[in-house]
């Protein structure tokens, strides 16, 4: 007898969503918009300048000049994949970091974010946590099923962001991959639709102002919000 071949549920209706081109997202404490070198090369070298330890895990850089930094910028502007952003605090107008969709397939509806680089003046911020919830709630309503999180194993504090941003956590593969001369071993994480919805109400009382007391102290931690919607959570943290 022919042992049983189970097949996964049929997607109702599915359509491909579509490719991220020139979002425009902005938010309570955040804005983020195409990457462009002529707009925000400059602005963000600025804020990078003396930590060069923020290329640490990330393939290009560290940028030893302002003109290297811009060349840079122009490249990946013209890339489809990875799709870029610049991120910008509302509350103190610094544009000081960029993220990026990438891997982007619509045909299995998967995208991730990546290539996230963050000057000291943001991270920690507000914005930088809202930044990334809109680039999650751009995806989902956009239709993609599955927002995925990718980072070097030896990356604690990117694992650690993606664990509070309630990703869970998916393993680990070895030897994925070789950056700038040195073994890569990338953690995954992922969020899927199904688990979006209760995410996003996490982030709403996280972000909202209530949340903070007058000194900006959070009241409610993000970290506490998503556990419960984490299929899978870090073993290394």
């Amino acid at each position: 007898m022919q042992e049983e071949r189970p097949v996964g549920p049929v997607i109702e209706g599915w359509q491909p969503p579509p490719r991220p081109e020139g979002p425009r997202l902005e938010g309570r404490y955040a804005a983020l918009e195409p990457m462009r070198a002529e707009a925000h090369a400059a602005l963000i070298y600025r804020e990078l300048q003396g930590h060069d330890w923020v290329w640490d895990y990330i393939p290009a850089g560290p940028f030893p000049s302002a003109v290297q930094y811009h060349r840079w910028m122009r490249g990946a502007e013209a890339q489809p994949d990875p799709h870029f952003l610049a991120i910008r605090d509302k509350e103190t107008g610094v544009t000081g970091g960029v993220a990026s969709f990438m891997r982007i397939v619509p045909e299995h509806g998967v995208i991730e974010v990546g290539s996230i680089v963050m000057a000291p003046v943001l991270q920690r911020t507000r914005a930088a946590t809202e930044a990334m919830v809109l680039m999650m709630t751009w995806a989902f309503q956009a239709g993609y099923r599955r927002y995925e999180w990718k980072c070097d194993a030896l990356n604690r504090p990117s694992r650690r962001a993606a664990q509070r941003l309630g990703f869970s956590y998916e393993g680990t593969f070895r030897q994925h991959m070789v950056i700038k001369g040195r073994n890569r071993d990338t953690a995954w994480f992922s969020v899927t639709d199904e688990e979006w919805p209760a995410l996003k109400e996490a982030f709403a009382v996280w972000l909202a102002p209530s949340n903070f007391d007058a000194e900006g102290r959070q009241r409610e931690r993000l970290s506490d919000l998503t556990r419960l919607v984490r299929r899978a959570s870090d073993p290394t943290l």
